[in-house]
């Protein structure tokens, strides 16, 4: 049987779905350039031919999440609960802080002090690859390996949507945010790249400027999401059995968690906590996928991508 592309049912589902997603965008924030892109990229994936069909049905758990993600603005977790400014920056200081000149800093408050530009250009260059990397490795198991596939786009998913939860139960200020307004509470402030800008200044472009006016999650720093992803990649990779692949994996892995607390972007708590909420996930996840009925839907899932 032949793939339909233009069945009255899949037009009319799709073209809902195209505008329901439009119009949603416009309520949580206004649509951007990014949402027409999503919307067409949709469409033209969908009805070109049956493999950019599949394709794009398989991508879906990261378009679900990147919509989530992009709507959370809508209703910001600082509405939701206290927002935690003090108590992790003391928590840091407690047990990571360093003594230097006779002050007790933390680690970001060193880095700010004490960095080059070697690993100002390195930590960006790592930084920028915390949704490249999974992505890459997300194609490459998809024409090599549906069912890791699918394991590893659901692990990604519920590893953020279980992030999503922890950021409206603890809302958590960034180090930044102490540098720039100390402990006390300004809402509604944009995104700031704090230690990436001496990346932008090296390559004369202000990259992670425009990434971070964007940011949906400003008072969301734990756990740690860049964290998780190069650990979830990494960890398939391994049961993929890619070898000297792998070593990249590490190093990428090592790399954003050093970013991350280099830049000011994330405390070494936020890091460990991304670890170990990465960590439970897939345990839990991985197990589940062991029953029956989750195993069937995978292989299920699997003749339709």
């Amino acid at each position: 049987m032949g793939f339909q592309r233009f069945t009255k049912k899949n037009v009319i589902i799709n073209s809902l779905t195209v505008i329901i997603y439009l119009m949603w965008t416009h309520l949580t924030g206004g649509i951007r350039p990014e949402h027409y892109f999503l919307a067409l990229l949709w469409l033209v994936m969908f009805y070109t031919q049956e493999k950019t069909r599949r394709f794009i049905l398989g991508f879906s758990f990261f378009i679900i999440f990147w919509i989530i993600y992009d709507s959370m603005r809508i209703l910001p977790n600082y509405e939701i609960n206290t927002v935690h400014i003090k108590q992790p920056y003391e928590l840091e200081k407690a047990l990571f802080g360093i003594h230097i000149y006779g002050q007790l800093l933390t680690p970001n408050e060193y880095f700010a002090i004490w960095h080059n530009k070697i690993l100002d250009f390195l930590s960006g260059f790592f930084y920028i690859n915390w949704i490249p990397l999974p992505l890459a490795f997300a194609v490459y198991l998809y024409f090599n390996d549906k069912i890791l596939f699918l394991k590893f786009s659901a692990a990604f998913l519920l590893v953020n949507l279980a992030g999503f939860i922890i950021y409206y139960i603890y809302p958590a200020a960034p180090p930044w945010y102490v540098h720039l307004y100390g402990f006390d509470l300004h809402i509604g402030i944009p995104g700031h790249r704090a230690g990436l800008a001496r990346f932008d200044e090296l390559i004369h472009y202000p990259l992670f400027k425009n990434i971070y006016s964007k940011n949906a999650n400003v008072l969301a720093a734990m756990p740690s999401l860049h964290a998780t992803y190069p650990l979830i990649v990494l960890f398939y990779g391994i049961k993929k059995h890619l070898g000297w692949v792998n070593i990249i994996f590490v190093i990428f892995t090592i790399g954003i968690w050093f970013a991350a607390v280099y830049t000011s972007q994330h405390y070494v708590i936020d890091v460990v906590a991304g670890i170990m909420l990465a960590l439970v996930v897939l345990f839990t996840f991985e197990n589940l996928s062991k029953k029956r009925f989750l195993n069937q839907w995978i292989l299920d899932f699997t003749k339709r991508i």
